[in-house]
């Protein structure tokens, strides 16, 4: 929850984050483009917020969702390029509506007045400067939820140290256990070392996942997509959690990947995994010993697209 500390951290890195905007190194792209001046990264963001949509959200993880839905904010643009992605319509292409600072201050408060769990910052890394201040302003009218930082885990460790203490939750992604594949179907280089490094920063701030009734009010739940043809090297990213992070550690083995956007032409990637290969994936989880988490109960078309709550399983 929001405390007077809280406000403290809030209130000195606002600045330093404005300042990162005149040679931009928010991401691990580090293009150094000056975002005040308009000039345009990698990531193709501007330099106002621009938003998909938010809404009340009900398919993520059962902690984060509760029971009364996740508070998510889906941010249009993305530092990654991962040719299968189902948001690609906002993430690759950009679309969605730019809003000033006090607009989107007022999205997270109307997300608290609808009886939201936390508020559920979607792919926010490149407008980080833009979300801090909003949330202060939203902290000053009221705004006392968790913040969740739910991201595709390709960070720089300089940037995460800055939001200690001003995230609650991180939710993100260990994509790849593979350097090559990485590159190939998502365009991040050196993505296993930088990952992992964010991750064990991640854990260092927030620890275990700390439940209340059921619900996250704090800590680490990290996302793992089972792709087909073993792409994502999930073995090694078992392995790593299991023994660089911790054996407790929340994991969500995903199993929903579907060929999205430019993947139906692309071999070994252009199909949906089979029960076969979920159910290895699952195995590994068990055979390493991993004691927190939850696996999906299917892998038809609609927990593909749109899995909900009801579909997680914990690990038993």
């Amino acid at each position: 929850m929001f405390t007077y500390f809280k406000q403290n951290k809030l209130k000195e890195r606002v600045n330093l984050f404005k300042e990162i905007l005149n040679s931009c190194v928010l991401c691990p792209r580090e293009c150094k483009i000056n975002r005040l001046e308009g000039e345009i990264g990698f990531c193709g963001a501007g330099i106002k917020p621009k938003i998909f949509s938010y809404q009340v959200h009900f398919g993520e993880e059962p902690p984060i969702s509760g029971e009364r839905g996740s508070g998510t904010i889906f941010f249009s643009h993305c530092s990654n390029r991962c040719i299968y992605c189902q948001n690609w319509r906002f993430s690759q292409l950009g679309e969605g509506k730019e809003v000033s600072i006090s607009e989107l201050a007022q999205i997270m408060l109307e997300l608290q007045e609808k009886g939201c769990q936390n508020i559920n910052l979607v792919t926010p890394t490149h407008y980080l400067p833009q979300i801090l201040e909003a949330l202060q302003r939203a902290i000053a009218e009221g705004l006392n939820l968790p913040l969740v930082y739910n991201t595709s885990g390709y960070e720089r460790i300089e940037i995460l140290k800055l939001l200690e203490g001003i995230i609650d939750i991180y939710l993100p992604d260990m994509r790849y256990g593979d350097d090559e594949v990485a590159f190939k179907y998502s365009q991040m280089k050196n993505y296993v070392q930088v990952n992992q490094r964010a991750i064990k920063e991640m854990y260092r701030q927030v620890g275990n996942l700390v439940l209340e009734n059921g619900v996250a009010e704090r800590g680490l739940i990290i996302r793992h997509l089972v792709l087909p043809n073993n792409l994502a090297g999930t073995e090694k990213v078992i392995k790593f959690i299991k023994e660089e992070i911790s054996s407790y550690c929340y994991l969500s083995l995903m199993s929903q990947y579907y060929p999205f956007y430019k993947a139906k032409e692309v071999p070994l990637i252009n199909r949906s995994i089979t029960h076969k290969e979920y159910q290895r994936a699952c195995a590994i989880i068990f055979d390493l010993g991993l004691e927190n988490g939850w696996v999906q109960e299917g892998i038809d078309e609609m927990t593909r697209l749109d899995f909900a709550g009801e579909y997680f399983n914990p690990f038993i």
